[in-house]
């Protein structure tokens, strides 16, 4: 079994928050990529896991969360 860790992407329960200024850069600060992460990416890599691309991938967390508290 496999999982995905997703970090703090925007989302229609995140979306709120980050309008913010203070969280939306609190939490760029804290993120690799610079960048919030968006439903696409997460699907995307959800996708992946689900393809035969990840078929001998097992045991995995997939850190999906652009570098968070990196």
């Amino acid at each position: 079994m496999n999982s995905v860790g997703v970090g703090y992407p925007r989302t229609d329960l995140t979306a709120a928050l980050l309008e913010v200024p203070h969280n939306l850069e609190h939490n760029l600060s804290r993120t690799a990529l610079g960048r919030i992460g968006e439903v696409e990416d997460i699907a995307d890599a959800v996708a992946f896991l689900a393809s035969d691309d990840a078929r001998w991938i097992a045991g995995t967390q997939l850190d999906v969360s652009g570098g968070v508290g990196r």
